[in-house]
């Protein structure tokens, strides 16, 4: 359509139980017409850097996503170096998706602090800067495959984060749920929520806008035989706005393909996600509404 972008499409993986098994699941994923195969950063999940470079092995054509590292985590220089490698060994499939962090356990885990908000964005921030700097210089080595480096994800759903990622990201991320206090649990946000956080970045992003991908990560994708169970599992999760039509809800796809295919549609006319994530274990329920709006 006139005056917006193409869909793309990627899934996010999280488990991996051996080489063999990660090989066939992001050959699945490039079968089914996937663009992106993100990886997690999350203690407990496979490494991003190397499953990457292992998942451009197997696969011609998708690219490679971090969704999203969690930058607290990182030195940002030497975090420089791994992401240029990976570029530079994958012939420039890589994007990186880069967040503040939200889950205190990992951070206490790995023995680092776990500072408040506004720090961790101010990391961030460091690190997007370092990254911007590095890359552009021509001299800079290992020398990533892209020009000035592998396109920019930032996610998020705060305020300062979203102002970070208006000013520099390539693709800005909505995870259309935010974290209760001290990196708890998420919680899905209602229509009026994510309109709101959608129409804030866009307030930001004046003469970018059009140059900007929006990116929303599908929590769950539900055939209509499970309505019943799963609207059972996130009952008391959903936002009262959605309650009584959790079908509405841009993060959760629900119904047939077509009905899912129409969903997605609407949500790029009213919010711009082009760019649709799901999680892994929707990748083989979401491939038919991949079919059916592939092209538009």
């Amino acid at each position: 359509m006139t005056g917006q972008r193409a869909f793309r499409f990627g899934v996010n993986m999280v488990t991996a139980d051996s080489r063999r098994n990660w090989l066939e699941k992001c050959r699945r994923a490039e079968e089914l017409g996937y663009d992106v195969i993100g990886v997690a950063d999350h203690l407990g999940c496979p490494a991003p850097f190397p499953s990457m470079i292992l998942a451009a092995e197997a696969t011609e054509r998708v690219r490679l996503n971090t969704f999203v590292l969690n930058a607290p985590f990182y030195n940002p220089v030497l975090l420089a170096r791994d992401i240029a490698g990976a570029d530079q060994l994958t012939d420039g499939r890589v994007e990186i998706g880069l967040g503040a962090g939200y889950v205190q356990a990992e951070f206490e885990a790995a023995g680092i602090p776990f500072e408040s908000g506004a720090n961790r964005v101010a990391h961030l921030e460091r690190t997007v800067a370092t990254l911007r700097t590095l890359f552009s210089d021509p001299e800079y080595q290992p020398r990533p495959a892209q020009p000035s480096g592998p396109p920019l994800l930032i996610a998020g759903w705060g305020n300062r984060i979203l102002r970070l990622a208006a000013q520099h990201a390539d693709i800005i991320a909505f995870p259309g749920a935010s974290p209760t206090e001290n990196g708890g649990p998420l919680h899905l946000a209602g229509l009026a929520e994510v309109g709101e956080r959608v129409d804030y970045v866009r307030g930001l992003l004046g003469d970018r806008l059009a140059d900007v991908e929006l990116n929303i990560l599908i929590q769950r994708v539900v055939p209509p035989e499970e309505r019943t169970a799963v609207l059972e599992l996130f009952g008391p999760a959903l936002p009262d706005d959605v309650a009584d039509h959790p079908e509405d809800l841009p993060t959760l796809l629900i119904g047939t393909p077509k009905e899912m295919a129409d969903r997605v549609r609407d949500h790029r006319d009213r919010y711009g996600f082009s760019y649709i994530t799901v999680l892994e274990h929707s990748m083989e329920e979401f491939a038919p509404v991949i079919e059916l709006l592939r092209g538009q």
